[in-house]
């Protein structure tokens, strides 16, 4: 019979105790220990958890609705933590496990914790814990047990139980069981309350016994629904989607096990993730631990919160491994995948955990596990009506409703379109979800049989997904091509999308059925995507670009040759081209064409003239006929199509331009077109022409009809633009190779080029514009020469030549010009002296072609005194400079004097000096010159001239007077005349052009003689 003041026996409990320390010394030392070890390890800052994991187990071994409540009253020791609860009151059994370190009174199947212990979290906030119950209560304390055991300093609080006193208050109505701890002094009443706060939301969700959860005035309390838990408290609504399951642990799997976790091998799982009110999974805590079901030490990086009954080390902070601890994980692992299905479809990926490193070996072991659940349980949706597992799935690669449409019958494991978003990729690679790249799109839909509209519709959705990304234009240049012929072509290229004016597919396909390799696309797969990669729309002129029929008309000939019939090539090439309104010289390789000649021999288009050519009454006997290089076209062509189609396929009935506009070198077959190429690429040239027009057949023109010729090429319009270049090869050749009166056109040169007469002979009369109309715009354009210019070396060479052939007569100032053409070619860079071979014979002052060892180049101009004019050879002095004495104009000298290999004067002259004897005299103390200077606007120069009565030099052996002279120093010397003294000054003053001037104003000085 119980004792009504000590219901739970406490007596007995406290004497085994105290009998248990009094018989083993050790025993008092190790259950100080063991409780210490409790409350600084397993439960430090578990307070709240643990009451209310004890709270939870009470409700439901009452079946009861679960609430804790905690709140802080006053007592005469000060503030004391009350902590109530609902459920089963305290019994017997109870009482012994709080006063045992080493027992639980919890038995299997009803309840969350597993050791029985964890009121040794009390131990935080007091030594002096009491539990009121309505069958009773008990109390603890450290200051009695010390008493009770006679020790000092640290004693074993929870091992030694008391009766409550008889005026302890009751308990709460409506509450079983009230936890009362005194706080000690260090203790803040207000923040523990605040800390149990913050933990309310989360306890309710672990604690599925624990309904509401109250702190002092505050309140929290959990809903539950089918899949989902709502947590109402003071801020509002906290929904989270949940998935629980239960299990039981072999015999094996606990084997390793305590004695009492061995008796209780029910485990549970519970994976939860919190939502928003649109059921949108949001993002757990980055401090995520593994809960057992309180928090644990184990961080996890997973998606989901997990509580799960795993066995856990004495500490209760870490996971202990071992076959119990992988069965639960490998059950919370199978069943992760249900807790994804539960939500909407398209925020399922959000569940798939992250790459990244594990936060804890347990976090490795479960992620890893609940990637290869996921990976194949079906829970994605499939572009049918199905869901499906990752494994063996395709995702598409650009999220498209009308792609997967399309690609849903024919790419098996397609998943739905939007799951191509950017937001499900990151959890889609993680599952080893393949991208549908466009390389393996077109593999799916090759050798497919569709209709014509799904084609068009998946031309369409591959079309926006090459909008968004031009890099899958390669990908899909193998995209098959249903034909109208019903054949299927691989990739677009070259692929000719028929348009209406072209016929039916039946008159397309009859057009050109000699054509091999031509592919016309059905007509209702015509598609903007097909244009893009490559296919061309096939109006009339596209049609004639294809490369089928280009194929065929450039291997034509030999076909014919072998005796193959062209009717319907040359009949399908001649109506394309009349339909397009090509033009001549368009398209070169039409020229290829055979067509048949008068004599029935099939010819190349380009070596045809039309019967009534002009052309033709200028060539040569021998260039027409069957052993020349051209052919006259058989009448039946020339009869049936006009000679404007005919001219654009290549037959000439004039003279052919030749056109590249990039040249690359001298393969286009035209006369000389090497000998033009080698001189365009002179070093004053670039390496070769930006562009090229040409002639064809000037070499086959008759000798004696190039008058006729010449008429031919300028009424042309396309010839004449061709001529108009001088650089160009057109008037190259003509310049060089055609004849007037048998001789080149650049041997002659226009009558009203006076500069030139002397040197080139001006052309006959009879090509005048009296005779076939050559104008002298014409002439010039074909070489005939209309000014003096040096623009080649072959000028040079040519001018040379000229100058030193003693049987021309010519003025001495065609001489002159032509040494200053020369000059101005070197200094332009026009010419280079190696380019050009030294000539025996040069042009003098005298007019007189004399040798060039016996020549000088004036490069001074007082030396004139000391040479004779058959001597001499100089150029005309540019009349803009201000002296010859000007870097330029003696540089022009030097270069004139190497190219012709003739001394210098003052090479020859060096040793030349001044044998008489005369006055300096200041140029400023001359009134001639003062006055001179003033009327031109120019200040007398600095320094003296020294006059002579008489000037003269020594030089080459002999005495002669000069009227100026510059001698060694640089000091002007003149004689006392109008002449000498304004030489002298001229070039002092830098102002050799005005010499003449400067000699009249001397002569006659008054300002009457600078106007008169």
């Amino acid at each position: 019979m119980a004792d009504p003041a000590d219901p739970f026996g406490t007596a007995a409990l406290r004497a085994s105790v105290l009998a248990g320390w009094r018989d083993s010394p050790t025993r008092f030392r190790e259950d100080a220990n063991a409780e210490d070890d409790l409350r600084v390890g397993g439960y430090r800052d578990r307070l709240l958890v643990e009451l209310a994991q004890n709270a939870a187990d009470a409700a439901v071994l009452a079946s009861a609705e679960g609430v804790l409540w905690l709140r802080v009253a006053d007592s005469a020791e000060g503030p004391e933590l009350r902590i109530a609860n609902t459920g089963a009151a305290l019994d017997a059994d109870g009482v012994a496990a709080l006063a045992s370190l080493r027992a639980s009174a919890k038995r299997a199947g009803h309840q969350v914790g597993r050791f029985g212990v964890g009121f040794a979290a009390v131990l935080a906030a007091t030594d002096a814990p009491r539990v009121v119950s309505t069958s009773g209560g008990v109390r603890f304390s450290a200051e009695r047990t010390r008493k009770a055991a006679d020790r000092d300093g640290e004693v074993p609080v929870l091992r030694l139980v008391w009766p409550v006193a008889e005026d302890e208050d009751p308990v709460p109505d409506g509450f079983a069981t009230d936890v009362r701890l005194p706080l000690r002094s260090d203790i803040d009443a207000a923040a523990l309350l605040d800390e149990s706060a913050a933990q309310a939301a989360d306890l309710l969700l672990a604690l599925p016994g624990l309904t509401e959860l109250r702190v002092g005035e505050r309140s929290w309390r959990r809903v539950d629904h089918d899949a989902t838990v709502d947590i109402h408290g003071p801020s509002g609504v906290g929904r989270w989607l949940l998935h629980r399951c239960q299990g039981v642990l072999t015999a094996e799997q606990t084997a390793l096990l305590g004695v009492e976790s061995r008796a209780r091998p029910e485990w549970s799982v519970c994976w939860a993730v919190p939502v928003d009110g649109d059921g949108v999974p949001l993002p757990v805590d980055e401090s995520e631990v593994l809960r057992a079901p309180t928090p644990t030490d184990e961080r996890l990086s997973l998606p989901a919160r997990l509580f799960a009954t795993v066995p856990l080390e004495p500490s209760r902070r870490r996971l202990l491994p071992g076959p119990a601890a992988e069965a639960v994980l490998a059950a919370a692992a199978r069943e992760y995948p249900t807790l994804v299905v539960r939500l909407a479809a398209e925020h399922r990926t959000a569940l798939v955990p992250r790459p990244g490193f594990p936060r804890s070996d347990v976090d490795g072991t479960l992620r890893d596990a609940v990637l290869t659940e996921l990976t194949m349980a079906a829970w994605l949706p499939s572009a049918g009506s199905d869901v499906r597992a990752p494994a063996g799935s395709v995702v598409l690669a650009a999220p498209d409703a009308g792609l997967a449409a399309a690609l849903a019958e024919v790419v098996p494991g397609l998943l739905a379109w939007w799951l191509a978003q950017p937001r499900h990729a990151g959890a889609l690679a993680t599952l080893g979800v393949p991208r549908l790249a466009a390389e393996r799109v077109v593999e799916a839909v090759s050798g497919v049989d569709r209709p014509p509209g799904w084609w068009t519709e998946l031309y369409a959705a591959l079309g926006r997904w090459l909008a968004e990304d031009s890099g899958i234009a390669e990908a899909l240049g193998a995209l098959p091509v249903p034909l109208a012929d019903g054949r299927t072509a691989i990739g677009p290229r070259d692929v000719l999308l028929p348009s209406a004016e072209l016929g039916s597919t039946a008159e397309l396909a009859e057009l050109t059925g000699e054509v091999i390799g031509l592919r016309l696309a059905h007509p209702d797969v015509v598609h903007p995507l097909l244009t893009r990669l490559g296919a061309r729309a096939a109006d009339a002129e596209d049609l004639l670009d294809s490369p089928p029929i280009r194929e065929a008309v450039e291997r034509s000939l030999a076909d014919a040759e072998s005796g193959a019939d062209l009717t319907t090539l040359t009949n399908t090439v001649l109506t394309l081209v009349r339909s397009s309104a090509a033009r001549p010289g368009e398209r070169s390789w039409l020229s290829a064409l055979a067509l048949s000649d008068v004599d029935g021999e099939p010819r190349r288009a380009d070596e045809l003239v039309l019967p009534d050519a002009p052309l033709l009454a200028v060539l040569a006997a021998d260039a027409v006929g069957p052993d020349g290089p051209l052919g006259v076209l058989a009448a039946e062509f020339a009869d049936r199509w006009p000679a404007e189609v005919l001219r654009a396929i290549g037959v000439v009935d004039s003279f052919a331009v030749v056109a590249d506009e990039s040249p690359s070198g001298p393969d286009h077959d035209l006369a000389d077109e090497d000998e033009w190429w080698s001189w365009t690429a002179r070093p004053q040239r670039s390496p070769h022409p930006p562009t090229l027009i040409g002639v064809r057949d000037l070499d086959l023109v008759d000798p004696d009809r190039w008058p006729d010729a010449i008429r031919l090429l300028a009424g042309s319009p396309e010839t004449a633009r061709a001529l108009a270049d001088p650089a160009g090869y057109p008037a190259w050749w003509l310049a060089r190779y055609a004849r007037l009166d048998g001789l080149p056109p650049r041997e002659w040169r226009l009558a009203g080029a006076t500069e030139l007469a002397g040197l080139y002979d001006p052309v006959s009369d009879k090509l005048g514009t009296d005779g076939l109309g050559l104008d002298q715009r014409v002439l010039a354009m074909v070489g005939v020469r209309s000014r003096l210019a040096v623009a080649n070396a072959d000028d040079a060479r040519d001018l040379l030549d000229r100058l030193g052939d003693p049987k021309r007569e010519m003025p001495v100032g065609a001489a002159l010009r032509a040494h200053a053409a020369l000059a101005e070619a070197l200094r332009a860079g026009t010419i280079e002296p190696d380019e050009v071979e030294a000539p025996e014979r040069v042009r003098t002052l005298a007019g007189v072609a004399v040798s060039a060892e016996q020549a000088a180049v004036l490069d001074r101009p007082w030396l004139l005194g000391l040479l004779a004019d058959d001597q001499v050879v100089a150029a005309n002095p540019d009349p803009a400079a201000d002296s010859v004495a000007d870097p330029a104009a003696q540089s022009d000298v030097e270069r004139l004097a190497d190219l012709l290999n003739v001394a210098l004067a003052s090479e020859i002259s060096a040793d030349a000096v001044i044998e008489s004897t005369g006055e300096p005299m200041d140029w400023s103390a001359l009134p001639a010159v003062r006055l001179a200077c003033e009327l031109l606007g120019a200040a007398p120069p600095a320094g003296s001239v020294v006059l002579h009565e008489e000037l003269v030099v020594r030089g080459d052996g002999q005495s002669r007077r000069v009227r100026w002279w510059i001698d060694g120093d640089g000091q002007p010397h003149a004689e006392d005349s109008a002449e000498g003294l304004a030489r002298a000054l001229a070039w002092s003053l830098g102002r050799w052009s005005d010499r003449w001037t400067f000699a009249g104003l001397i002569a006659e000085p008054d300002a009457s003689a600078l106007l008169g």
